[in-house]
């Protein structure tokens, strides 16, 4: 199953959830009783918190993606140049002098979004996946500012962000 088509099914889900959790708030509410009420008024409050983090996830991906087609037509997208084991997995001091060059990227040019694009895919491939989606949060968030077509000059720490060293899953 592709990421894409796990994502829409339990996307159905949430929705499914969500559904059930009004029609339970409803009757809940219709008790009349002051608890009963108030569980009520919690169970609408549960789809409203599901929903937006579902149109968080969506707008994240969408902006991602639109990055990367920026990234690709000005022909700037990050090579797999990584080595990787018999299995198939990406060989950790491969991973780690690829990152190192992508940060020193990063501190070169704190005002360029797609740096930070090609950081975010270095964070990931080292296996720190919650570091990769803040920068590619931040990367985002310069290209809204900045535009596709511009690259900024920003001095040292204008960035807002702190680049280091990916840290390791176990798994």
């Amino acid at each position: 199953m592709t990421s894409r088509t796990g994502f829409f099914a339990l996307s159905g889900v949430l929705a499914l959830v969500a559904l059930i959790c009004v029609g339970e708030g409803v009757q809940l509410v219709a008790t009349g009783k002051p608890l009963g009420i108030g569980l009520g008024a919690c169970a609408f409050v549960i789809p409203v918190v599901g929903l937006w983090f579902l149109r968080q996830t969506v707008r994240f991906g969408r902006d991602s993606e639109r990055l990367a087609r920026d990234l690709e037509a000005e022909g700037g997208l990050p090579v797999d140049e990584l080595e990787r084991t018999d299995g198939g997995r990406i060989d950790r001091a491969s991973a780690d002098a690829v990152f190192a060059r992508r940060k020193a990227e990063a501190e070169a040019a704190p005002g360029d979004w797609r740096v930070f694009f090609r950081l975010a895919v270095a964070y990931a491939d080292a296996g720190d996946v919650p570091r990769a989606r803040r920068t590619m949060q931040h990367a985002i968030r310069l290209h809204r500012t900045t535009g596709a077509g511009t690259t900024p000059a920003g001095g040292a720490g204008a960035t807002g962000t702190t680049i280091s060293k990916p840290a390791r899953s176990s798994a």
